[in-house]
């Protein structure tokens, strides 16, 4: 009996022991865990807490919201910031109207399209207007002709800087023959209509040999019509001519040379674009000057 109480007591002392390091293992393990929790707590962006909470009530209908760009939750380079979403509105005045967006979309792209046949359309001009400007100051003749861009198209004035035309007449004078030679070969490789525009000077007196202005500039338009068409092949179908007496003077007529540079005729290409298109040609002259 001895014997077997001194074993007992040897097993309760072991198991005694054995349950302390039980104990003293849970505790150090459960100091542990508390100070990586203490830890992982410290970390705790509060500013990034707060921007996620926001940004979830706005995502659901809030209307503060950092992702709205007055602040960035994330501060690295390359974000950005993001529109909160709204919930549909069932009423009819504040639900997305597709068919206006639509409408809206199909008016840009027109206006887009319009624009750059307008700006298509001017480079091809110009790019005619150049050529002719060459081709006339090899020959020395620059100074006898102005020309333009407008809605019409390209206008080639044949001033009177170098008597194109002699005071009261419509004949045309050596150096405005020369003109037309070297403007004609041009206008010929071209498929577009030309105008032919008579003017006379706003001096106020009746022409010596026709009855008005109407008549001296109009017959001053078809001697230039019949020499591009029977002298130098353009076809007749292309041609056609105006009479505008003193009414259109290319300059002021109180400037010193008006009488001299308003006495002419135009030569207008007219541009083969419709008249919406034509309409933007000052627009797109504006924005390349």
């Amino acid at each position: 009996m001895a014997s077997t109480r001194r074993r007992r007591q040897m097993e309760e002392e072991h198991e005694n022991h054995e349950r302390w390091m039980v104990t003293y293992a849970d505790m150090v393990t459960l100091l542990m865990v508390l100070f990586i929790v203490m830890f992982a707590i410290s970390q705790v962006d509060q500013r990034r807490f707060e921007a996620l909470r926001e940004g979830m009530a706005a995502g659901f209908g809030h209307t503060s919201s950092p992702f709205q760009g007055s602040q960035a939750v994330m501060p690295e380079p390359g974000t950005q910031a993001m529109v909160p979403i709204k919930p549909m509105s069932m009423e009819g005045d504040e639900a997305p109207n597709s068919e206006e967006m639509t409408r809206a979309s199909i008016a840009q792209d027109d206006a887009r399209r319009r624009y750059a046949e307008a700006l298509a359309e001017v480079k091809r001009l110009d790019a005619l207007r150049r050529r002719i400007d060459r081709a006339l100051a090899e020959r020395g003749l620059r100074n006898d002709v102005q020309m333009k861009i407008d809605n019409r198209g390209l206008t080639i004035s044949l001033v009177s800087r170098h008597i194109v035309f002699r005071a009261n007449l419509a004949d045309l004078t050596a150096r405005g023959r020369k003109v037309l030679d070297v403007v004609a070969p041009i206008l010929r490789e071209i498929p577009e209509a030309i105008d032919v525009d008579g003017h006379t000077n706003q001096v106020k007196v009746q022409p010596k040999f026709y009855a008005t202005d109407w008549d001296l500039s109009s017959a001053r338009a078809v001697t230039v019509l019949r020499y591009l068409n029977e002298r130098k092949g353009i076809e007749g179908s292309r041609l056609s001519a105006v009479a505008f007496g003193h009414e259109k003077p290319l300059i002021d007529p109180s400037h010193p040379q008006s009488q001299m540079l308003n006495k002419r005729v135009d030569v207008v290409v007219v541009s083969g674009a419709d008249e919406a298109t034509r309409a933007l040609f000052e627009t797109v002259l504006a924005d390349r000057a």
